[in-house]
């Protein structure tokens, strides 16, 4: 155990420990409610959004799971960054600003299953209930993934057993996110956003200057045909065709994932929602280019050595890290000092677990609370019972994440991670899409597409693997399907539903 990296990553622990506390303690004195628990009161700045809503989205994968993926296969697996990319884009200009006003008009909602039934003016508490039982699956499948991230640092840097780590980052999560709610989650993925950018960024910098130096031994690398083309398969075959595809897919889960939407809703003016979108645009562009570089870089410093290795996409970051600052430490003869600085980017790994965890815990808690708790079982629930209800979920869906990625079979990072980003983007992509921008759209259409999304997408991850299809392609285009048939053939909506979807485009 080196004790220079532990304490680096002590100190980030209580430091998001500290965000909760203050935040706990402000929401006390101010009389805190569901909405400021669970939405921040509406009042967050462009770059606390924009930085919050790309750390959540960029989890534990970006840093262990992306890079790996493309130190073993080659550049053909950039298209997955090229997807998110252009999905993050389209989502911060056409649905960020849309979704925000349509939320407030819709009955001030707050969470993203509220939305879409105050959208329809009506009481049904169908949306409701299938939403709740998505969220409590996928999310337990996501935040398992963070908690995966968490065990495979803290074994490989400190030999601490993976299902310890693994306890203890649970915990830790936990607790913020138990006390501070969304105000908590939100500054700590601002801080763990730059933590990651910065990370990301440095570490192929001080690589590449490191192989320049005179001390530096080449190891043996033996490339995989088509390793730097973008057609892996070679040329035009379905291996690149279904690769090319599935990487641009990606982008269609930002349409659906709750706990990025549910930051457009927070943002306090439409004058900072456009501060927001150029700010998390360019956050993300440099996120994924420095991730790429890492993977590549990665190759030609680490060389075969990790190619066989357990697990070998989550070690990469984690090896380039800790080689870079041993041969600082032994140039500069400040060893402990390196360590530390080591710990310090290493903690950029937590910091994109727990950014993730938390603002999925946040989602499924104010799921649960607002669109379950109140409406079927306790009308009048007050609001500090409501944040009772919330909290409780909170440690429910933790508890059932570390039983998923403890289990000896857990596919590891990019398996749980490209497992519950299609479930997400299934079920509510095109929902979301087709509730900001048509007229005409029901609410059993709504509900069809969710339905069918979630379906098609487990039944395609299920059975149809070996077309080498990522199943959030059929997924989300069997949810856009059902939503436009069944609208279709649905009764049109009334004169308050189409009122409101006007008033939803007026800027406020």
């Amino acid at each position: 155990m080196n004790k220079s990296e532990f304490a680096a990553l002590i100190c980030y622990f209580v430091l998001v420990l500290g965000i909760g506390v203050y935040f706990f303690l402000k929401d006390r004195r101010n009389g805190g409610t569901e909405k400021e628990y669970f939405l921040g009161g509406r009042n967050m700045n462009g770059w606390v959004s924009a930085l919050s809503a790309g750390a959540s989205d960029m989890s534990a994968w970006v840093l262990m799971g992306l890079p790996g993926c493309i130190y073993l296969l080659g550049i053909g697996q950039l298209w997955i960054a090229v997807g998110l990319l252009l999905g993050t884009i389209a989502a911060w200009i056409w649905v960020a600003p849309t979704l925000r006003r349509y939320s407030i008009v819709a009955g001030d909602s707050i969470t993203i299953p509220q939305f879409l039934t105050r959208r329809f003016c009506t009481e049904h508490k169908g949306i409701m209930v299938i939403s709740a039982l998505v969220f409590v699956i996928t999310y337990c499948v996501y935040t398992a993934s963070s908690l995966y991230a968490c065990g495979t640092l803290f074994n490989t840097v400190l030999g601490m057993n993976p299902k310890t780590a693994m306890i203890i980052a649970s915990v830790v999560i936990v607790i913020y996110t138990f006390l501070g709610g969304f105000n908590a989650v939100c500054w700590t993925d601002f801080f763990q956003g730059m933590i990651m950018l910065g990370a990301l960024m440095l570490i192929p910098i001080l690589a590449v200057s490191m192989m320049q130096g005179s001390s530096f031994t080449a190891p043996t690398v033996v490339l995989p045909e088509n390793y730097y083309n973008v057609l892996s398969g070679g040329d035009f075959n379905w291996k690149s065709f279904s690769d090319i595809i599935s990487g641009l897919g990606w982008g269609l889960g930002y349409f659906g994932m709750p706990h990025i939407l549910i930051r457009y809703f927070s943002v306090k003016s439409e004058k900072e929602m456009k501060k927001s979108r150029i700010i998390g645009c360019c956050w993300l562009f440099l996120i994924l280019f420095a991730t790429s570089l890492v993977g590549l870089v990665g190759r030609r410093f680490l060389g075969d050595s990790l190619t066989r290795a357990k697990d070998a996409e989550t070690l990469v970051f984690i090896n380039m890290v800790r080689n870079v600052f041993d041969w600082i430490g032994s140039n500069t003869g400040a060893l402990a000092v390196a360590a530390f600085c080591a710990g310090i980017l290493l903690s950029a790994i937590l910091a994109a677990a727990m950014s993730t965890a938390d603002s999925q815990l946040l989602a499924s808690a104010s799921a649960f609370a607002s669109d379950l708790y109140k409406p079927l079982f306790r009308k009048d629930a007050s609001d500090r019972e409501m944040l009772w209800a919330g909290r409780i979920i909170v440690v429910v869906i933790a508890a059932v994440a570390f039983f998923v990625a403890a289990n000896p079979s857990c596919k590891g990072i990019m398996g749980l991670v490209s497992c519950a980003w299609a479930g997400f983007g299934s079920a509510f992509g095109p929902v979301i899409l087709l509730a900001l921008f048509w007229k005409r759209m029901t609410y059993k259409g709504a509900f069809a597409g969710i339905a069918a999304g979630f379906v098609v997408d487990a039944l395609w991850y299920s059975f149809m693997g070996w077309t080498l299809i990522y199943e959030i392609i059929p997924g989300f285009f069997a949810g856009l399907i059902a939503v436009v048939v069944v609208s279709l053939l649905d009764k049109a909506p009334g004169n308050e539903v189409t009122a409101l979807f006007a008033k939803s485009r007026e800027e406020q």
